[in-house]
């Protein structure tokens, strides 16, 4: 349709059905089709109208643009001004009403408006006074060095939380804020220097324009001098500034209703750039400390790689590759120990291989691929020199990272002339740290068996030659890593060892000897655990260790220090000391086919059956994993993969599966870490997490497991296992859970509703699973009570309350229980549910008859209560139920004997005779 007039009255209709976004669409497309000013003017106007009900922030241009075209167009003056009060510019919103009531002086609502935003903005100069006035104060109080120190805190604190509020955020950027808090920084006094820069932090999130002015105030070169300092704290604050500088100029992270300020940005890609080529001019910075540069990888690594790779858009990831893919390299490669290092930590040169990676998967095609890789060679080439030694170790360490980064990738560079060669040479040199670089290129190159096979053949005699050579520990044990994972290529399968028997065990012992030897520095040790986790696919070897309690806790200890590095060994040794990888399923009728084919067929170690696993979870639990699975999650570092966390998610579900250690893992603060392991991660690894919760929340008390807000976020994945894709497990399990919250408080309910759980559990309900029948039922019983769930029963058009009363007729005594239940609250709560409860079914009466005459006396006073309740809600309806049999079914209930283990029903049925009696309809009984 190419009518603006038509479009226009399409508008009008769609506006009238209150369906505003076609109607904005409609609005939209004629005004680039028209060029009748009138016309045009009307269009904005109606198209502002619809925005103000949807309440989308453009709604303010649409207006401005109406008053460009006609500046006498009094709707719009007055559209214009709803607009601005409902964004908070209460002075401009004045100045509108006003031009409308100096037109229409004797328009009572224009008059009406003016003295409420008079009122309003009269109170608005109060607070932002006083608050001015708070500010100032803090601010003196901060830069006063004869401040006494309580004081001096106080002040910061109140500080930091007055920048986290929209309004006091504003007070403090309007009243030179920024350029106080630049001093504050300048004081060289740690807290007062983080004080002020969590401040700007909260300043910056969510508000484009003022972030985009702190950070051309602050400048980018200050802020990554302050980020390079030697001081953890202030280096991670400074990083989270960045980050909320980030997020607001990309449009993440909370969202925006600020107005007319949001024109001065017009575009922040710009600025995003000079952000990434300052980080990457950190990562080679030889005066940025080693915290300086893992924050710069952090802040790469979170915010290049696109989030869904659905998005097209890989250009950030693009850039970053043609302007810092050397830069990047160039950290991989370094060798600690070697003169000219830059600054590190343990973290760092992993952080560059997990930053290579993400890299790498962002591109979308081969061509993009092959350029990455002909950067990659023509670096690595540059470094190669048989005359310089130390240049060439460079280039082995490259590859080295480049293997724990984009494995293919390292496979291919592997490839490359004289590579090998040098890795070969280098194991045989007499320098410590030629040999150490080689062997550690060696581990990295050997990972799966599909590619280790020229490894296998010309590796492990090399790696065999130096273990038993070499007298140097550092060398020794990772040539023994070496040849750990060369021997676990056969993984779980017992058929396929690499090496003799006993040697495997041998290997592990020598490895737990060397986690325990507190004398050997950390890095060394954790390639102990390295080796744990290759050797630990052999039962024989994960049963040994849990035996070695001060190994497990030499690990544990391990897990818990700054050096992430070792996260993912340890999750790796504790998913094969629980048997909570995957495993498939073997069909007899295959393996009788293979075994007659004469093909390998994988073998089950005896001790990995189900016995010794739980015994070992046992184990594991009584030396403190637990704490140390918390402490691993805490980890706020790129080294924390998605695929780390999914070994961590597969651990926690193993350890939950007996209900009797759930209470063990809650008290150790298992509840709190799964929660981020549910919500981020792989697909498979986020669902594991929500399972583990389930278990919990099954069975724990929801105010001691998830405490306060905390339990508000576990409903989401206890949801997410409510669809055909999880199995029936996970089901009932998320169900128990759900019907354990659901009657704890109507906020809980209210939260379940939210996030859309009714439809799927009403589809339980109808389930041929009697458990799952069970739990959905009881999950509804509760829910039941909940307001917005009784109106969805009392709509027109659907059968929910139908489903509840033939659930009622089920054998099943729990479904019964609950659905009477739920019958007696819903028929208690609407009096229009007595009524229709008569007509949903024809059998509603026979099934009402039955419950009242059941064996067990709840299900029995759950009928009873029905009854009362059609019985309170309508003379006629209760002149129904006193013409059946249920008058004689009330009567012999009521004339029993006082029992307290039945008085509940008894009370019951005497409560529904003497409604009867108030009615009219029965005679008193006569006395005894």
């Amino acid at each position: 349709m190419d009518d603006p007039g038509q479009l226009k009255e399409e508008g009008n209709t769609y506006f009238q059905a209150t369906d505003y976004e076609n109607a904005i669409k409609c609005y939209t497309k004629a005004i680039k089709l028209t060029k009748d000013k009138s016309l045009k003017a009307v269009l904005y106007r109606n198209r502002a109208a619809s925005f103000i009900c949807t309440f989308n922030e453009s709604f303010v241009w649409a207006l401005l643009r109406t008053i460009d075209i006609n500046a006498s167009d009094i709707k719009a003056l007055y559209r214009r001004s709803q607009a601005l009060e409902k964004l908070g510019k209460l002075d401009q919103a004045f100045k509108d009403v006003q031009r409308c009531a100096t037109i229409e002086p004797h328009n009572k609502n224009f008059q009406e408006t003016l003295r409420r935003l008079g009122a309003n903005i009269q109170e608005k100069l109060h607070i932002q006074f006083s608050m001015d006035a708070r500010v100032q104060k803090m601010f003196e109080i901060l830069l006063d060095e004869n401040t006494d120190k309580e004081k001096r805190e106080k002040a910061a604190n109140n500080l930091i939380v007055l920048g986290r509020e929209e309004a006091g955020a504003e007070r403090i950027f309007q009243n030179n804020g920024v350029n106080l808090l630049m001093k504050l920084i300048e004081t060289k006094n740690v807290e007062l220097i983080l004080a002020a820069v969590r401040t700007l932090s909260g300043m910056c999130s969510g508000h484009k324009a003022r972030a985009t002015a702190i950070l051309h105030q602050l400048g980018i070169d200050s802020i990554c001098m302050w980020m390079s300092v030697d001081n953890e704290e202030i280096s991670l604050a400074v990083c989270n500034l960045l980050q909320a500088i980030t997020d607001s100029l990309s449009g993440e992270g909370k969202e925006e209703q600020h107005g007319k300020e949001e024109a001065l940005v017009l575009d922040t890609k710009k600025d995003l750039k000079i952000i990434t080529m300052h980080l990457l001019d950190m990562l080679i910075g030889k005066k940025v400390s080693g915290q300086g540069r893992d924050r710069a990888l952090n802040l790469l690594n979170k915010n290049i790689p696109r989030k869904d790779l659905r998005i097209h858009d890989n250009s950030r990831a693009l850039f970053v590759i043609d302007n810092g893919l050397k830069k990047i390299l160039k950290v991989v490669g370094q060798i600690p120990d070697m003169p000219g290092c830059l600054p590190l930590t343990e973290n760092t040169q992993m952080t560059a291989s997990i930053l290579l990676n993400k890299l790498y998967d962002d591109l979308r095609c081969d061509s993009e691929r092959d350029h990455f890789r002909e950067i990659c060679e023509e670096y690595i080439k540059s470094k190669i020199d048989p005359q310089d030694m130390d240049k060439t170790l460079h280039a082995i360490s490259i590859v080295s990272g480049v293997l724990q980064g984009p494995f293919d990738l390292g496979n291919k560079l592997l490839g490359m002339k004289g590579v090998m060669e040098m890795m070969v040479a280098l194991c045989g040199s007499e320098r410590e740290i030629d040999q150490l670089v080689a062997v550690e290129a060696l581990i990295h190159a050997s990972t799966k068996l599909s590619r280790a096979t020229f490894i296998i053949t010309n590796g492990i005699t090399l790696l065999k030659e130096i273990y038993k050579k070499t007298k140097n520990e550092k060398i020794k044990i990772r040539a023994l890593v070496g040849l750990c994972k060369l021997g676990s290529a056969g993984g779980t399968d017992y058929g396929l060892r690499q090496f003799a028997e006993g040697s495997t065990e041998k290997l592990a012992k020598q490895c737990r000897k060397w986690l325990c030897n507190t004398s050997i520095d950390t890095r060394t040790r954790k390639w102990a655990v390295e080796g744990l986790a290759y050797l630990t696919l052999d039962a024989e070897v994960k049963d040994d260790f849990v035996e070695d309690e001060a190994a497990m806790q030499a690990m544990f200890e391990l897990a818990k220090t700054s050096d992430k590095t070792i996260l993912y060994s340890v999750a790796s040794t504790l998913v094969n000391c629980t048997n909570s990888y995957d495993v498939k399923e073997l069909i007899p009728e295959l393996v009788q086919l293979a075994q007659f084919s004469k093909q390998h067929v994988p073998e089950e170690h005896p001790k990995d059956k189900k016995d010794f696993v739980v015994k070992r979870v046992k184990r594991l639990l009584k030396a403190g994993v637990v704490s140390a699975l918390t402490c691993m999650v805490k980890a706020d570092n790129a080294i924390l993969t998605d695929q780390t966390k999914e070994l961590l998610a597969r651990v926690f579900l193993a350890l939950c599966e007996d209900p009797k250690d759930r209470g063990t893992i809650v008290a150790q603060g298992g509840g709190k870490a799964l929660i981020p392991l549910a919500i981020e991660g792989t697909d498979v690894g986020k669902v594991k997490a929500s399972h583990a919760l389930a278990k919990m929340a099954a069975i724990s008390n929801p105010d001691i497991a998830f405490p306060g807000e905390r339990v508000y976020e576990v409903v989401r994945p206890l949801v997410s296992l409510l669809n055909t894709e999880r199995d029936g497990l996970q089901n009932y399990e998320a169900l128990l859970g759900l019907t354990n919250f659901s009657g704890r408080s109507d906020k809980l309910r209210q939260k379940i509703i939210k996030e859309r759980a009714l439809p799927e559990i009403e589809n339980y309900m109808f389930e041929n699973h009697d458990q799952l029948r069970q739990a959905a039922t009881e999950c509804m019983c509760n829910l039941v009570v909940n307001k917005e769930v009784q109106e969805r029963f009392v709509a027109d058009g659907n059968d929910r309350l139908k489903l509840i009363v033939l659930l009622c007729s089920e054998d099943d005594e729990t479904v019964q229980k609950a659905a009477a239940g739920a019958l007696a609250m819903l028929t208690a709560a609407q009096k229009k549910l007595c009524y229709k409860m008569t007509q949903v079914t024809t059998q509603w009466l026979e099934i009402l008859q039955r419950l009242c005459l059941h064996d067990n006396v709840d299900i029995q006073h759950r009928g009873l209560v029905v009854a009362y309740n059609l019985i309170s809600a309508d003379k006629e309806l209760a002149k129904k139920l006193v013409e059946s049999e249920l008058l004689e079914i009330l009567t012999v209930i009521g004339k029993q004997k006082d029992d307290p283990k039945i008085q509940h029903a008894i009370d019951a049925a005497r409560e529904c005779l003497v409604k009867c009696m108030d009615y009219g309809l029965i005679k008193p009984l006569s006395q005894a």
